[in-house]
């Protein structure tokens, strides 16, 4: 049985430590936080500090959780690369973490090594919360996600969710396939045959009983589909230059795939877009890329407040709300 604290002074590495019931409690308060993602909200988190580091570039997820944290009252220290901080003088990476622990009540770290987020965790003093790690996971995206799609469809369970492009490096679609699979979704990828799932990832699907198929053509099933849920190709993740250029643009969603679509259906993406959405898609009725955004925020205000704020604050506020 989950409850309103039970994130209090936890770390987010991965959907893995998820339940629904969990995530249900975590939509829930985001909930709340919505009449306050656009104004200076309650001070739940007065005199907290979270460390911002991010070896990374970063837009939507380092400035929705400065934001989250100055919207609930605290403070932000931290980086925008690795240039910027003593790394680039050759400082490890736990040498960092157990410095910067010192100065703040939780971290928020990007990295693009796979794994850094789980070492960040074992080692620091304080909650680290995990911002992307190199091309394995980004769990509070995947939570977003999701409550975009409740938010805007309604519900979750029983839905057709198409997802497009790169499945293989896509640590946002990591974090989202297994975060859909504990809810009763039917899935299907959209993908060259060379981004398809990895082999663990597809594996770890079919034994939860994850219902799922593979597709090379969009416009084949975009009448089927409630959401579809689109991912650039990431040309910094390939190993090989060659190998990227041989997939880029392999998709691109337009106004003609749309005119084919459910009139309810809603068009997801991550961000940033390079050109697998045409710009003219914006218009749409179905695009909610950019309100997916705002409810990043909402989630993100809600993790802090779970795992920093004063549990009878907290309480209250969640009380004083319903």
């Amino acid at each position: 049985m989950t409850s309103l604290f039970n994130l209090h002074g936890k770390d987010i590495i991965s959907v893995l430590d998820f339940d629904k019931e969990l995530i249900e409690e975590i939509f829930s308060v985001a909930y709340i936080m919505e009449k306050y993602a656009k104004s200076i909200g309650p001070s739940l988190l007065k005199g907290k500090i979270m460390a911002s580091l991010f070896f990374e570039p970063s837009t939507r997820t380092r400035l929705s959780f400065e934001a989250a944290m100055y919207r609930l009252g605290g403070n932000v220290i931290g980086f925008t690369s690795a240039e910027a901080s003593s790394v680039a003088k050759g400082e490890t990476l736990s040498d960092t973490i157990k410095t910067v622990e010192n100065y703040c009540d939780c971290i928020v770290l990007r990295h693009p090594a796979e794994g850094a987020a789980k070492l960040a965790a074992e080692i620091s003093n304080v909650p680290v919360i995990n911002a992307g790690s190199g091309a394995q996971e980004h769990p509070t995206q995947a939570l977003l996600d999701i409550y975009t799609i409740k938010r805007e469809l309604g519900k979750v369970d029983g839905l057709e969710i198409g997802i497009v492009g790169d499945l293989k490096y896509g640590r946002t679609v990591h974090s989202l396939v297994y975060a859909l699979s504990l809810f009763d979704v039917n899935l299907s990828f959209v993908s060259p045959p060379s981004l398809r799932l990895r082999d663990e990832i597809e594996e770890d699907l079919r034994k939860r009983g994850v219902k799922f198929k593979y597709y090379e053509d969009i416009e084949k099933i975009t009448p089927n589909l409630d959401v579809i849920y689109v991912v650039r190709i990431q040309k910094e993740r390939f190993p090989d230059p060659a190998e990227y250029l041989r997939v880029k643009g392999s998709y691109k969603i337009t106004s003609s795939i749309i005119s084919k679509a459910k009139p309810k259906c809603i068009i997801l993406h991550p961000l940033p877009r390079v050109d697998e959405i045409s710009l003219d898609v914006d218009s749409h009725p179905q695009a909610k890329y950019f309100i997916q955004t705002f409810y990043g925020l909402c989630i993100r205000m809600a993790l802090l407040s779970m795992i920093l704020a004063d549990e009878e604050d907290l309480k209250q506020l969640f009380c004083n709300s319903g």
